[in-house]
């Protein structure tokens, strides 16, 4: 908002109203004046002193009346302004008392106001004082100059010291009124600006607010919507229809009647609901404006906003709940794991049993290893990366997982080249997410049927080296496949939601990236794309 002038500008001056009310009574003044000293009621006046004094300063007098009147309102030059205007008025009617000695006490009487006014516009106490004594000292003046000239004249000393103390006083006071007021005026000014900016600033927070927001009257007409509820409600939510604000019941109908149920104080509807189409699902709230009021406040928060919250809260109790569960899974663990070296020491071992043994004593490390990730990952722990050929962490993997884990008739194989593919990651972190990874593959990679087919692919692509973890099943629908990574996200019933999560977690603690890459012929492929050997080390 721009303003013509600053807060001291318009503490400093006052409305051009005050001063043409000042101008107006300045050409009633002259104008009453005129008319009687022009008119068959010139007899009111009394005899003239000095005929020819009286007729030059009454229609000077009316002439600067008139050209104050018209040029004298400008709020720029208000002390020069007032200042000659008052001493004029002083002037004139020191003249006039002495050309019109009848009309004395009624000349001093207007000149009170004169002598007031400007007091109460002049911004300077010295200046109100000032008025007032040169209006005391043209009376006493033009008294002494009577006195002298005209032994007859009959004024009285009493009379003059009453209209000095008179204008003296109403000056002051009149002063001191016109700083209060305009001290005053400028604290409801600097009031009306904070206001009008705190008016602005909520507007435009409000405006801005992702939850959308709807002012609706008890006939259920839209009043006022921000942008989100805006863009929720879709087209025709913005327009006014018959100046009483687009209908809620023609907007959205299930929203209206919730509304109405809520109003009538039945049980709310909670489930989110969709109100356009292309549009995320909303949870409404609803709200009074005031207390006694029936105008009502509709908040519309995003579901997805409101499921991502409640995602971090199950997390957060979720990743204190996984670290206290490690720590005691590795206390048997260890025990587990002292247990079978102690029997590989025994000499009653036979050699068979002795690689069951050493089986156990590397799942029992492997073990070690997923709840040390775990555990990471809950405190936020940095990764520890090594450099890793990937041909042969593959090949070794493969090779373990078909010795310790029991596959049958599915397949599962390496596709490596000759040439090595170094790479910069964790190995614990990477087993864990290839074993998720694999594991997810021979549980749903399959056509009905037939056996799983899973193969492990290692290669390089713009100089990343990547895994690439392949099966022949059925593949991944679309609407599935945006979801994949979510947390507690699965389409099994014995599922948890959460193995992509943390191997994608875990991606991103190493650098890392897990996608989803759709395969044209069929299946499925995650897609690992690690560091190069050359990445710089995280911090």
């Amino acid at each position: 908002m721009r303003h013509a002038q600053s807060i001291m500008s318009r503490i400093e001056s006052v409305p051009r109203r005050e001063l043409y009310f000042f101008a107006l009574y300045r050409l009633l003044e002259a104008g009453i004046l005129a008319g009687l000293l022009f008119s068959p009621l010139g007899e009111v006046l009394g005899e003239a002193r000095h005929p020819e004094l009286g007729t030059a300063v009454t229609i000077g007098y009316l002439v600067l009346a008139l050209l104050f009147f018209f040029i004298g309102r400008n709020v720029r030059w208000l002390t020069v302004t007032v200042f000659a205007s008052v001493c004029i008025d002083i002037a004139v009617a020191a003249l006039a008392t002495h050309a019109l000695p009848a009309a004395t006490a009624g000349i001093a009487m207007m000149l009170l106001f004169n002598v007031s006014a400007a007091a109460l516009l002049l911004p300077s106490t010295r200046l109100a004082v000032v008025v007032a004594l040169l209006a005391i000292g043209a009376m006493f003046v033009e008294s002494l100059w009577t006195g002298i000239h005209d032994k007859g004249a009959n004024r009285s000393l009493a009379e003059v010291i009453m209209f000095a103390v008179s204008y003296l006083s109403l000056a002051y006071l009149s002063h001191q009124v016109g700083q209060k007021t305009r001290a005053s005026q400028a604290l409801a000014e600097k009031r009306g600006e904070e206001v009008a900016n705190l008016f602005q600033v909520n507007e435009l927070i409000i405006r801005r607010m992702r939850t959308g927001v709807l002012v609706v009257d008890a006939d259920n007409h839209i009043k006022l919507a921000n942008e989100a509820a805006s863009l929720l409600l879709g087209e025709g939510s913005d327009g006014h229809g018959d100046g009483k604000g687009v209908s809620l019941i023609h907007v959205a109908p299930e929203l209206a009647r919730r509304l109405q149920r809520w109003r009538n104080g039945w049980q709310t509807d909670e489930t989110p609901m969709q109100l356009s189409p292309d549009q995320p699902e909303v949870q409404p709230r609803f709200a009074r404006l005031l207390a006694d009021s029936e105008v009502s406040l509709i908040f519309l928060d995003d579901a997805t906003v409101v499921s991502r919250r409640a995602e971090s809260l199950t997390l957060a109790a979720l990743g204190r709940f996984s670290a206290s569960l490690a720590h005691e899974i590795r206390n048997p663990l260890a025990a587990i794991n002292y247990a079978v070296q102690l029997l590989e020491e025994s000499q009653q071992i036979a050699d068979g049993d002795r690689r069951l043994l050493q089986i156990i004593h590397q799942q029992c490390q492997r073990t070690n290893g997923i709840v040390e990730s775990v555990l990471g990952l809950a405190r936020r722990e940095r990764a520890t990366p090594e450099h890793v050929d990937l041909n042969t962490f593959v090949r070794r993997f493969v090779d373990d997982y078909q010795q310790t884990m029991s596959i049958e008739t599915d397949t599962l194989e390496a596709i490596i080249g000759a040439r090595p593919v170094p790479a910069l990651v964790d190995p614990r972190h990477l087993q864990q997410v290839v074993t998720v990874l694999v594991q997810n593959a021979l549980n749903y990679g399959r056509l009905p049927g037939e056996s799983a087919r899973v193969r492990l692919r290692v290669f390089q692509a713009d100089s990343r080296p990547m895994i690439d973890v392949m099966d022949r099943g059925p593949g991944i629908p679309e609407g599935v496949a945006a979801q994949l990574f979510r947390p507690f996200f699965t389409t099994s019933e014995h599922g948890t939601g959460l193995g992509l999560y943390i191997a994608r977690e875990l991606c991103r603690a190493n650098q890392a990236t897990l996608e989803y890459v759709p395969v044209p012929g069929g299946g499925c492929c995650f897609r690992i794309t690690l560091p190069g050997p050359h990445a710089l080390l995280p911090a």
